[in-house]
């Protein structure tokens, strides 16, 4: 498909720079999957929006402070992480990459170095950490938080952002995106959801940096999604297909529990155990496997995700979501407002 049919203005006021608090009072646009009004809500509300019997997936990845920033001699090298390679290596976008080569070095703050072991034909490369520390204690000392570039770009990053941009889920090193959608919920949401009977399940995604890159091919066939590495375990995967069997739902909080749901159900819409990386990319035409709903935020035009969501419910309804969403001031983004997406 041509990438332009999933284009859309955005205001870039639009853009949040701030999440909301508390966190469960972001609001959210519930739509289904047929031609019923959009529906003006707050997450706080979604205990009353689902029902006794379904359950949310949350993916409980814990963001890294993956983006650094160094020298090669005399010039200015960025860093962000964006998959582990093994206990010293990761790969990295580089920033002025033109100005690093193969085996150099780059010096960041903290005493932190890192070796360019190899370039990659993506341009990215492949650092490798000296010393004998754990590489997330270096990011803990040398690091920031990689915010996407539309927020770190407009007001850079600070150390509120390492609380921010964190889920209360957050429990397995190794993202350098956070899980968005579930930024939104508090402990006090989640005794509410526990009241109304709903259920929750956790998995764990590894976000990659790869979920900031813009598409640049102009069809869908020619983009090259980068991977990233999901576990889920038998227990969860056997739990997940009981509560569907019983007439229960299956709803994603967020994009990435959603893919990595997807990568493990078959065509038999069974969801089965998986450990591994996966590259999935969701475009119109897809058939789900494993979800009932979606829970999450508002995209990128242009993005996978934007694409991912309107396979689920339709290009053109999620052009009059997104229009109704801009018309009546949602927020976008990593700390914007909801959407509750059910088919």
């Amino acid at each position: 498909m041509r990438v332009d049919l999933f284009d859309f203005e955005l205001p870039p006021e639009r853009i949040a720079l701030r999440p909301a608090r508390p966190r469960d009072a972001a609001r959210m646009l519930v739509a289904d999957g047929g031609t019923a009004p959009l529906a003006d809500h707050h997450v706080r509300d979604l205990p009353g929006l689902l029902r006794e019997g379904d359950v949310l997936v949350f993916n409980d990845t814990r963001v890294i402070p993956a983006q650094l920033e160094g020298r090669r001699g005399e010039a200015k090298i960025g860093a962000t992480l964006h998959k582990r390679i093994d206990l010293r290596r990761w790969q990295a976008f580089i920033r002025n990459a033109k100005r690093l080569r193969v085996g150099e070095t780059v010096e960041f703050p903290e005493g932190v170095s890192a070796l360019a072991e190899a370039r990659h034909d993506d341009g990215s490369f492949t650092l490798a950490f000296a010393g004998d520390e754990p590489v997330e204690v270096l990011l803990e000392r040398a690091g920031t938080m990689p915010l996407p570039p539309y927020i770190a770009g407009k007001r850079g990053t600070d150390e509120q952002d390492r609380k921010d941009y964190q889920t209360m889920f957050a429990a397995r090193d190794g993202a350098v995106a956070a899980p968005t959608a579930a930024l939104h919920f508090t402990p006090e949401l989640i005794a509410a959801l526990d009241a109304a009977g709903i259920g929750r399940e956790t998995l764990t995604l590894h976000v990659g940096a790869g979920t900031f890159l813009p598409v640049k091919a102009e069809d869908t066939a020619d983009h090259q999604m980068h991977s990233e590495w999901g576990r889920i375990e038998p227990e969860v995967a056997d739990r997940l297909n009981a509560v569907r069997k019983a007439g229960g739902r299956v709803i994603a909080v967020g994009t990435t529990s959603l893919r990595l749901l997807e990568s493990a159900a078959g065509k038999d819409k069974i969801i089965r155990p998986f450990s591994g990386d996966t590259d999935i990319f969701i475009t119109p035409g897809y058939t789900f496997r494993a979800i009932d709903g979606l829970m999450t935020n508002f995209h990128l035009p242009k993005s996978t995700l934007f694409m991912l969501v309107s396979a689920l419910m339709g290009r053109e309804r999620m052009q009059a979501v997104y229009g109704h969403a801009i018309e009546h001031d949602y927020r976008f983004y990593s700390y914007g407002d909801s959407s509750l997406l059910l088919p």
